[in-house]
């Protein structure tokens, strides 16, 4: 069987506190939507040069920052797929925030009105978010370092501090499943799903622990479900949705159904056919199924964009015998 294999390490904070704590990782860009929208005083004066600050929730480290115009004007395009916080401020008159989503194809559409009562963060809400990020950030070295029980650490006194911090419970999971404590992993990601149930990336997290115990039947149904939640937030394209669809792939093949694999891995790359590893399992598959030469190509594409990848030496050894 293989093993079991993860798209990328997400190390994730979106926090709900009133100062966003910064993220870690880049994503897969994607121009596919776009924000805008109009500032304007109580009396309905348009602002010009309000900041507007477009922050991505979704797990990735993502900020906008534009300026309006003498309308009151601002505009934001490029924007992935997803969820975001928007924020207009301008000094001595105000700020205020909304969430919205940006759908694929379409215009995400925020209007704001500023006054004296619109008050940014209090100190209180600095203090708080300025002690998760340095938690935070204390959690992602020591996870980046392979220092799990400092990095459990870190996050479970975030949780204390904000207990609504989903992406902390995202990170507890990923650092007993390094452990290979699955029963704490399990109730972290569970748990972060309970705070944020269209949670893909937790999803995932689940896949894997299953996949890992070969607890097959539930691996699906969690990889389903993740592939299930990126598709229709349209963000399939994004690295959470191609995970979600390779570890459909992987689960298939653990299970020994090379042809629901073969389909997944398909999918995963009609979303990023840059995905190297959908390449080498498809290549798998193909070979599973007696298709030697859709698999030889499938190799060198493996080859061509991971020529120094995880199966490198085990696809030029292949396609020696395949070739032959």
């Amino acid at each position: 069987m293989l093993p079991v294999l993860s798209g990328r390490r997400a190390v994730l904070l979106a926090c709900a506190v009133l100062v966003t704590v910064a993220m870690v990782l880049p994503a897969t860009a994607q121009t596919t939507g776009m924000a805008k929208g109009r500032v304007v005083d109580a009396k309905g004066v348009p602002i010009e040069a309000a900041k507007v600050t477009i922050e991505f929730k979704d797990g990735i480290s993502r900020t906008y920052v534009v300026k309006t115009n003498k309308k009151g004007e601002y505009t934001q395009i490029g924007l992935a797929p997803g969820n975001y916080k928007v924020t207009a401020e301008k000094e001595t008159i105000g700020s205020q925030s909304f969430d919205g989503r940006v759908r694929l194809g379409d215009t995400l559409e925020i209007n704001f009105k500023l006054d004296a009562g619109s008050a940014g963060p209090t100190k209180e809400d600095v203090a708080k978010a300025t002690a998760i990020r340095k938690l935070f950030d204390e959690g992602v070295a020591a996870s980046r370092a392979g220092d799990n029980d400092t990095a459990l650490a870190k996050f479970n006194e975030a949780t204390t501090i904000l207990p609504t911090c989903f992406d902390c419970f995202y990170n507890i999971g990923y650092a007993h499943s390094q452990k290979k404590e699955y029963a704490q992993s399990e109730e972290a990601f569970k748990k972060a799903i309970e705070l944020k149930p269209d949670y893909v990336e937790a999803y995932n997290g689940l896949a894997q622990i299953y996949n890992a115990q070969k607890k097959f039947d539930e691996a699906q149904a969690a990889s389903q479900k993740a592939a299930s939640l990126a598709l229709a937030s349209g963000a399939a394209g994004g690295a959470g949705g191609v995970d979600a669809l390779y570890n459909v792939g992987v689960t298939a093949w653990n299970a020994g159904k090379a042809e629901d694999a073969k389909k997944a891995f398909e999918e995963a790359l009609k979303a990023d056919p840059k995905h190297a590893n959908s390449h080498y399992q498809l290549a798998m598959c193909l070979i599973n199924l007696g298709k030697l030469p859709e698999a030889v190509a499938e190799f060198e594409q493996y080859l061509q964009l991971a020529p120094d990848g995880q199966y490198a030496a085990q696809v030029k050894a292949m396609l020696t015998q395949l070739k032959k």
